[in-house]
């Protein structure tokens, strides 16, 4: 399996870093994903026979790393997808935008999405996104920050940054100013749920990757 780190697992559920640059489910580009490399893994692992059932609760976008869980079964899938409705289920990322964003701030918009061309945008008649932003750091004209989300709109963050004037660095998508080759800067660093069986509050946290431009912010 392509260095996928399994940050933990049980009979009902598997978390792990999902690396950058491979889709989450498949997609036109028939790429291999990361759905189906991890039930291969279940499968060599526990040598089941069959197909293997493994839930897909949340999502990240192709160019985004960081933590994702996965239900082992469909019981476990319905009740972590109603964690994800009722906002229990808690995830926040971390990214660096072009400029020098405020210290903290509340951004509320209307996200409407092409679904031919994959493209998401302001529109009133899109539906409401919301999330919240502060700042960790700034450095060389960039700002870390961190976020939380209320609401969980494809491209959410990437959209709405951009139209507060701050855009994320390497988002090939909607900065026009990113260059050729730069990795999209935005990571899912934690992810807290509560067990789908057992109840207990589970909390998830990894590291900033060690690539540019998270690098400059863990020099001193």
């Amino acid at each position: 399996m392509k260095d996928i780190k399994i940050l933990y697992e049980d009979n009902h559920l598997l978390v792990v870093e999902k690396p950058i640059n491979i889709p989450v489910q498949e997609d036109s580009s028939k790429d291999e994903d990361l759905l189906n490399m991890l039930k291969k893994y279940i499968k060599e692992k526990y040598n089941k026979p069959g197909n293997v059932y493994l839930g897909l609760v949340h999502r990240l976008d192709r160019p985004v790393g960081g933590i994702m869980v996965f239900a082992k079964t469909s019981k476990c899938a319905s009740r972590l997808s109603e964690q994800v409705r009722d906002r229990s289920l808690n995830k926040t990322y971390y990214a660096v935008v072009i400029g020098n964003i405020d210290e903290k701030g509340i951004l509320t918009d209307k996200l409407l999405k092409d679904e031919k061309n994959n493209i998401v945008r302001i529109d009133e008649n899109g539906k409401e996104a919301v999330l919240e932003f502060e700042k960790v750091k700034f450095k060389d004209n960039m700002s870390l920050i961190k976020i939380n989300l209320k609401t969980g709109r494809s491209h959410q963050i990437r959209v709405q940054l951009l139209n507060y004037g701050f855009p994320l660095y390497g988002d090939q998508k909607y900065n026009s100013n990113a260059k050729a080759g730069e990795q999209l800067a935005l990571f899912s660093k934690s992810l807290s749920f509560y067990h789908p069986v057992s109840k207990e509050l589970l909390m998830f946290e990894c590291a900033l990757p060690d690539r540019y431009p998270f690098s400059i912010f863990k020099k001193e």
